[in-house]
């Protein structure tokens, strides 16, 4: 029997402290002068949507899709230090990204994040010795003051004890270094409810039709509701260009003349179902500059990725059949063949990744973030990575306090009297929580599954509760969505009502894992969509 017949019916479900609706919302951004205007929900805009709503700043933040919809989901899943980055002798870099890897780790969002062992396989004629790879990942360590061990050389043997698919076959040796991995979709989401606890006020799928002008100055945008199709405007003191891949367009909107200021280099990866469990993940040198990954995540294998050049449309990258037998071909390297057949991939994506401009290798460019203001004095911000998305929240609100005329100076507080590691929410023990749901059970049902309890502690921590009680309230929301996933129905119904949920993509795609698994089947589809529409009637 499917699961399907028992999605509740049409209000059953209570709506206290649920997030506004999309008019209400509108409503709120039309009839307000705002500090700052973020347009783009990636985690550029994200973030500093964040640190402004908690510097004090009136701020409003939209975006032409979902949260997080393009690239910022489209990563590799990485909190790291960038061990690549030492063979350019980027050595501050890579500690200070060190730094942050650990504060989002332990003091910001350690329900969202994992530790992960990293093997580098050191294989006959490859890219990189023993003794070279041994002294990077040593070195590697050093610049995270060892505080997550000591990077060293162990046995092929060992290393295939904990990865059963590593390619043994003239293998000489494997390094070993700590790293972090997270959901970037899930971290990006807690980062705009943490924006939204702070005072902001967001709204995603609704793209910027025009720029407002006053005396040559942006000082607001017209947007399009792409839900309804309804207009509205939104006054700004500031506009902040965060828009990734397309910055340039909206710089163009303010100045027909503007020049391209970026580059836009295509990741791809493949998801795959598992053949054995994995302790590790790989790091297999391709050459001088590029490595390749393949990386426990979700219950899944995630491979890439690829780096190239993109001059398309940012709106239609996609994975190639090119990307795929690059990826696989590349990950050959290091993992048996039958990890590697096509049958077992659920899922692929690919993202942009924006670099400054300029000739050159993408696989060498700098992934620096840069600000820049334009001639109608918007902001416009590019660049940057996941592992340093509080870094990138603090140097924009720098620069805003340092703009001439200084503008918004006497609203800002200072960054020297801001929590200097604000956690996100849900901040808890994982294992606290999935241990407490467990016990706790579904009444009057029950005890949740374990698999179940894990997932929820490590996408929403303590907000894992909220959950529970939705599933208390309704025991058909405490049925799985699929029987071959963690996920229940009450996690459609909180997407829907806490975390802007408008669409199915929105819910299986980035609040959930059922897509990126191959699961997001017709009959699944079809109740998410029934759930989605309960609010919306």
């Amino acid at each position: 029997m499917t699961t399907l017949q028992r999605v509740p019916a049409l209000g059953t479900h209570p709506t206290a402290g649920t997030n506004p609706g999309r008019a209400e919302t509108r409503e709120l951004l039309g009839h307000a002068t705002y500090d700052l205007l973020v347009i783009g929900g990636g985690i550029l805009g994200i973030t500093t949507a964040w640190h402004a709503a908690q510097s004090g700043l009136r701020v409003a933040m939209v975006d032409a899709g979902d949260f997080a919809g393009a690239t910022s989901s489209a990563s590799s899943k990485l909190l790291h230090g960038g061990l690549r980055y030492l063979q350019t002798g980027a050595v501050r870099l890579v500690a200070e990204n060190h730094l942050e890897r650990r504060a989002v780790s332990h003091d910001v969002a350690p329900h969202l994040a994992n530790p992960l062992t990293f093997y580098l396989p050191v294989y006959k004629g490859g890219p990189h010795g023993a003794a070279k790879l041994g002294a990077g990942v040593f070195a590697y360590s050093a610049l995270s003051a060892f505080r997550d061990g000591v990077g060293h050389v162990i046995s092929p043997a060992r290393a295939a004890r904990d990865v059963p698919e590593l390619r043994t076959d003239d293998l000489r040796a494997v390094a070993v270094y700590e790293d972090g991995q997270m959901n970037d979709a899930r971290m990006a989401l807690m980062t705009v409810r943490a924006a939204v606890d702070a005072g902001a006020t967001v709204l995603n799928h609704a793209e910027v039709t025009g720029l407002r002008f006053t005396c040559g100055r942006v000082t607001g945008a017209e947007l399009r509701d792409r839900t309804d199709g309804a207009e509205f405007g939104v006054d700004a003191r500031l506009v902040l260009n965060a828009t990734g891949p397309w910055v340039d367009h909206l710089r163009r909107m303010e100045d027909p003349t503007a020049v391209p200021s970026i580059r836009l280099s295509k990741g791809a990866h493949l998801v795959l179902k598992r053949t054995a469990p994995w302790r590790a993940a790989l790091a297999t040198p391709i050459d001088k500059y590029r490595i390749t990954f393949a990386l426990p995540w979700e219950d899944m294998l995630l491979l890439g990725t690829t780096d190239e050049e993109y001059e398309g449309d940012p709106g239609e990258v996609a994975v190639t059949e090119a990307d795929i037998t690059q990826i696989l071909d590349e990950a050959a390297f290091s993992v048996r063949d039958h990890q590697l057949t096509r049958d077992l991939i659920t899922y692929s994506f690919a993202g942009l990744r924006v670099l400054p401009g300029g000739p050159g290798d993408t696989a060498k460019a700098k992934r620096e973030t840069v600000v820049t203001e334009g001639r109608g004095g918007m902001l416009s911000i590019a660049g940057g990575k996941w592992t340093t998305f509080r870094h990138i929240g603090r140097t924009v609100m720098a620069k805003l306090a340092e703009l001439p005329g200084h503008p918004l100076a006497d609203d800002l507080e200072p960054l020297s009297r801001l929590p200097k590691r604000a956690p996100l929410p849900g901040f808890a023990s994982r294992d606290a929580v999935a241990h407490r749901l467990v016990v706790d059970g579904i009444a009057p049902g029950p005890r949740m599954a374990a698999d179940t309890a894990g997932h929820l502690a490590g996408h929403y921590g303590s907000l894992a509760f909220d959950i529970a009680r939705l599933a208390n309230e309704d025991p058909a929301l405490a049925e799985r969505i699929h029987p071959d996933a963690p996920e229940i129905w009450a996690q459609v119904v909180y997407a829907r009502d806490h975390e802007w949920a408008q669409d199915v993509d929105d819910v299986l795609r980035r609040r959930t894992t059922l897509t990126i698994r191959g699961l997001d089947t017709p009959e699944v589809r079809e109740g998410v969509a029934r759930l989605l529409k309960e609010r919306q009637d």
